[in-house]
């Protein structure tokens, strides 16, 4: 009944209320609209030319849709982008970046260890490519290119006479594994262009530049990159130098080495000790939990005594293995502090062929030490550093740097270690100011070519040597310098009538070292270079001793 009641006296309660609501709606919509109106210079609509509907993709991207409908330039959507992601980036730390899909490209040829193309080492002689050497077993070799000669065309391009830079060339030579490249050759003093068809192949690059013997007991190798084939590389030079030569003790020279594949170094460091389980290095970020790195047990060669090698270039994957090395009291590490980049980074590969680098954790040496220098709310501090080790004298030793992290760490036999700054060596040896020199620096950078021409006019005889009797006997003469200095002069280097003064002896070094390098390859250019090298020195000089820190942390 009472339900009937209300059903029945509805109708005149609605007919009270509308017209009372019709008036609300209505004021409330002009309050809007007055509201929209005062508001509308800031306000886009949406249009056919900006489709905003169909974003999804955050604020950036609602920006740049915008720009792109309604600027009043036409822009490059693809610059606009990079130049957000790369500011972006830089609000985080200085090894946190954005490659593009062709830098991509060079960057993951460095680091695994190949790339394609037709296997030759050349350089720019004035304004003509010229071949140093084919590569042994690439194809190049096969199709028969020679040393010396000179590269005029490549494809439907003349070169010659063109001034290039290097990297163009390289551009044009390398291409995908199968394809053809043909080539113009002069060779000699021909005049008539050979042609070769070349195809491309996976080409190698080294990480290990040489493994020989400094003195009868003592074997040397030089790694200049972590890649994917280092350990392999350096266990075939241990293999060498083990087996082969009868190796005792090792000089690992991890100078100018910017790191590279974490993994590969940790590889070699269970090469270097033969216990199983040891802490090599640990990693640890915000996301990513803790991981140990620890080594096998399985080492396949015996080694005594060990020194590193480092200095101001050393960084990552280097320091990893000096880090290692130092905090368990296995060798001692000669040079200068290292760079001190304790980040780790993991490579993300984006839709369009470019790629996100992104640090996702520190990693921290056995003691538990960081090594990364401060970089927080200074990156133009971060990027001058170096520059602050030269001005302040601590690459003389006449300054000894302060420490970022103050921390006290201790080896397995107790030594103190410090991070925050990179890797401190046991042994401090001086830069050779010689590097700083003007004449010495425009000097030397025309060494390669004269050296080239001129084993390529006199270099027969030279025949006759051995590297070691080369090594032993050979000397630059003042006669040599002179032709060296006139060529530089010619080639735009200004001489004082003096004549090369402060570094003749330097020069003459270089000079030799390669010629040993046109005679015997790598092997020869370290093998002259490092007989006056001061670390090299100071190395040998710390394994005399009778106990250089040494076999008991093995």
């Amino acid at each position: 009944m009472y339900q009937d009641q209300n059903n029945s006296n509805s109708p005149g309660r609605l007919s009270i209320w509308l017209p009372l609501l019709f008036a609300l709606i209505l004021v409330a919509g002009i309050l809007i609209g007055m509201r929209l109106q005062s508001n509308g210079p800031t306000i886009a609509t949406e249009t056919p030319e900006a489709p905003i509907h169909a974003l999804g993709q955050g604020k950036v991207e609602e920006i740049l849709r915008y720009i792109e409908a309604k600027y009043v330039d036409e822009v490059d959507r693809e610059a606009l982008v990079q130049e957000v992601i790369e500011q972006m980036l830089a609000k985080l730390d200085p090894h946190s970046n954005y490659i593009t899909a062709e830098q991509l490209r060079e960057v993951n040829e460095q680091l695994e260890g190949n790339f394609d193309g037709i296997g030759v080492e050349f350089m720019m002689l004035d304004d003509t490519i010229v071949v140093v050497a084919p590569l042994a077993g690439g194809p190049s070799e096969a199709a028969g290119i020679l040393a010396g000669d000179k590269i005029v065309q490549i494809s439907d391009s003349t070169i010659a006479g063109v001034r290039m830079d290097t990297r163009d060339v390289i551009n044009m030579l390398r291409g995908e594994k199968g394809t053809d490249v043909e080539v113009g050759i002069l060779r000699g003093r021909e005049k008539k262009v050979r042609k070769f068809t070349i195809t491309r192949d996976e080409i190698p690059m080294h990480s290990v530049d040489v493994a020989y013997m400094l003195d009868d007991k003592t074997g040397y190798i030089k790694v200049n990159r972590f890649s994917a084939t280092t350990y392999e590389e350096f266990m075939k030079g241990l293999e060498k130098l083990v087996e082969g030569k009868g190796m005792e003790d090792l000089v690992i020279d991890l100078r100018h080495n910017p790191g590279g594949y974490l993994q590969q170094a940790t590889n070699i460091l269970s090469q270097l000790f033969s216990r199983k389980d040891k802490l090599l290095v640990y990693t640890e970020g915000r996301a990513v939990s803790r991981s140990n790195y620890e080594s096998t047990g399985r080492a396949f060669f015996d080694i005594d005594d060990i020194v590193v090698l480092i200095d101001e270039g050393s960084a990552s994957a280097s320091e990893i293995l000096a880090g290692a090395i130092q905090d368990h009291d296995r060798g001692v590490i000669v040079g200068r502090r290292s760079f001190g980049k304790g980040l780790v980074q993991e490579q993300y590969k984006l839709r369009d062929g470019s790629a996100l680098r992104l640090t996702v954790a520190r990693y921290y040496t056995p003691s538990g030490r960081s090594i990364q220098k401060p970089y927080e709310g200074d990156v133009d501090a971060y990027e001058n550093e170096m520059a602050e080790r030269f001005e302040s004298g601590e690459l003389a030793g006449t300054f000894h740097a302060s420490t970022p992290d103050s921390t006290r760490y201790y080896t397995d036999n107790g030594r103190v270690v410090y991070g925050g700054g990179g890797i401190s060596p046991d042994v401090f040896v001086p830069i050779d100011t010689i590097i700083l020199n003007d004449e010495y620096l425009q000097l030397r950078q025309h060494v390669p070519q004269f050296v080239f021409r001129y084993m390529s006019e006199t270099g027969k005889g030279m025949e006759e040597y051995t590297l070691s009797s080369f090594s032993r006997n050979f000397e630059v003469s003042d006669d040599l310098l002179d032709k060296f200095v006139a060529y530089a002069k010619g080639h735009g280097v200004d001489i004082g009538p003096g004549g090369v003064t402060d570094s003749k002896m330097e020069i003459k070094r270089f000079i030799k070292a390669r010629i040993a390098k046109h005679l015997f390859d790598d092997e020869g250019f370290y093998t002259v270079w490092n007989k006056d090298d001061k670390m090299i020195k100071e190395a040998l000089k710390t394994l005399e001793k009778s106990t250089p820190l040494t076999a008991s942390q093995k």
